[in-house]
């Protein structure tokens, strides 16, 4: 009994210190990574990205639409895939 009362002493004490140093450490890293974001150079590349997410939406509806008028004109219709009966023994087999 005495030997799991110092181990919860032991572990609680190195929690508490651990916990100290640690967020010590982690407001330092948390320092440097924000002066890393305020640089000229990333900055620049942060607003060429929000740029170009601006872009996207448009440039996917564009897309989409090309196709599925694509293949109204090629008289292409939707319908659901079938599995064989070969692959569906298949696929019981392997459960087994």
């Amino acid at each position: 009994m005495r030997g799991k009362i110092g181990l919860v002493i032991g572990l609680g004490a190195g929690y508490v210190l651990g916990t100290r140093a640690g967020r010590a450490r982690y407001e330092q890293i948390k320092k440097q990574a924000e002066k890393v974001w305020e640089l000229p150079p990333v900055q620049k590349q942060v607003d060429r990205v929000k740029a170009a997410a601006k872009r996207l939406p448009g440039a996917a509806i564009a897309f989409v639409q090309s196709k599925t008028s694509d293949a109204k004109a090629s008289g292409a219709t939707m319908t659901p895939a079938q599995p064989s009966p070969a692959s569906s023994a298949d696929a019981k087999a392997d459960l087994r």
